[in-house]
């Protein structure tokens, strides 16, 4: 490896380099900012925001700028054009192949001359009217429609826009609460993990202390071969369960860096149980899932209203300006014009449809508050269900502690009485099974405790 290899390498070390030491707060604050999840979820809600910003353009009309360009022979078209363009003419018409003959007939008629039969006259087709010249038509016009009255329609419509924008932001902030669970939990079991791993390396070590025992008690005559191999039988299951344990923390590290989107390598511990949280009936009414089904009911009734608007008219308003001609934008003001008016619009029978989407509207209201119902005694007996699995494991870590410690007493009684011949190495390692069947137990319960707290505290709507 050559110098500049060696100084790439020593510069690009700290990209690489996991954070250390990282404290729970700080993890929290990064969570909340880096988490790829919680990033989409706002984007959702940022994208349902300006669906409301759309629904709530509906009212203030619409301004449409038209430019056409047209060139045409046809001769409805042509005479369209030259009207629209304030330039018809009589000679439009054919005026001057009809007027020659009639003048003539008249002068006749005014020298006493009999006038002939005109009826031909009247059928002849004037050659201007029906093969005009080609012509380029130009038109540029502002058109404006507006809403006036839609029977609440509209703003209903509005109002449920809203309320979806609502949910989303229960929606991201539900990704959220779940994040930082997750985080929490991750913490408290690494915390834990590392309290096993310490717990396992004094079993470890006592083990090796055993080894030393025997192997000297061998030598002396006081042992026999298969008491070593027991023990070191024994020592590989510590250091199985000492390898899986490593492992399980570093997987448990990687999961954090995957919630924090950045690498972390070591944190600050915490307490491996945590704490009990404080429930009131206010705090259960601050639960998303049932804000969310509030909303819900909420929606509901708006969607009542907006279906009883169908059986009000609809009125709007319009309005359009513009000018035409044969040339692009030429004497806009000569040549303008404009319209206004008011249209009124009103279902008076459509085969009974509003009638059965209202009916439909209604049941989807009475379903929305039984579900609201529904999710506020679900979640309160959710939260008395996690409040009964958070004392019951108390009892638990708190009765496997005791035998964990009693475990640990009997078994250092046992390495005595076995150096003293007076029980079997059999014995002795039956006594360290059920210690570290009890370690195993204790973190198990603390494992089941602390998922509960979380899972509570995400309930709760708390960060």
């Amino acid at each position: 490896m050559n110098i500049k290899t060696i100084f790439i390498f020593l510069i690009a070390f700290p990209l690489f380099a996991g954070m250390e030491n990282l404290s729970l707060d700080q993890a929290l604050k990064i969570v909340q900012k880096e988490n790829l999840d919680i990033k989409i979820a706002q984007f959702d809600a940022l994208m349902q925001k300006y669906e409301t910003k759309i629904a709530q353009g509906h009212s203030f009309g619409k301004l449409d700028l038209t430019l056409q360009g047209m060139r045409s022979n046809d001769a409805g078209n042509v005479f369209g054009f030259k009207l629209q363009s304030r330039e018809a003419t009589f000679g439009d018409f054919g005026f001057d192949e009809f007027l020659g003959p009639l003048g003539g007939a008249i002068y006749g008629a005014s020298q006493g001359i009999a006038p002939s039969d005109m009826s031909g006259l009247l059928n002849q087709q004037p050659k201007m009217l029906n093969f005009p010249e080609e012509r380029n038509h130009y038109v540029s016009k502002l058109t404006f429609t507006m809403p006036l009255f839609t029977g609440g329609k509209l703003h209903n419509y509005r109002k449920i826009m809203h309320r979806m924008y609502e949910l989303s932001k229960l929606d991201a902030k539900k990704v959220r609460n779940k994040k930082i669970f997750e985080t929490k939990k991750t913490f408290h079991d690494i915390s834990l993990v590392d309290n096993y791993i310490r717990n396992l390396s004094l079993i470890m070590t006592n083990i090796n202390r055993l080894e030393s025992v025997v192997e000297n008690m061998e030598h002396e005559g006081y042992a026999k071969d298969i008491d070593l191999l027991e023990v070191q039988a024994r020592k590989a299951e510590a250091q199985s369960m000492y390898e899986q344990a490593k492992l399980n923390r570093e997987l448990a590290y990687q999961y954090l860096s995957f919630l924090l989107n950045r690498e972390v390598s070591s944190i600050k511990p915490v307490s491996d149980v945590a704490p009990t949280p404080h429930v009131t009936q206010a705090d259960i009414s601050k639960n998303l899932d049932i804000q969310k089904a509030l909303h819900g009911y909420e929606m509901a009734t708006m969607g009542v209203n907006v279906e009883r608007s169908n059986f009000l008219p609809q009125i709007g308003a319009f309005a359009e300006y513009g000018s035409a001609d044969d040339k692009f934008l030429n004497e806009f003001g000569q040549k303008d014009f404009y319209t206004v008016g008011v249209q009124l619009k009103w279902n008076i029978f459509n085969g009974g449809m509003d009638k059965y989407a209202l009916e439909k509207a209604k049941l989807k209201q009475m379903q929305a508050h039984d579900q609201a119902q529904l999710a506020k005694k679900g979640i309160a007996l959710h939260v008395k269900k996690l409040q009964s699995e958070i004392n019951t494991a108390n009892a638990n870590i708190k009765s496997y502690q005791a035998q964990y410690h009693f475990a640990t007493k009997v078994y250092n009684n046992y390495h005595a009485r076995y150096k003293e011949g007076m029980v079997s190495i059999s014995d002795l390692l039956m006594k360290q099974s059920k210690q570290l069947e009890m370690l195993l137990q204790l973190l198990s319960a603390k494992n089941t405790r602390n998922y509960k707290v979380f899972e509570l505290n995400s309930i709760l709507n708390r960060g």
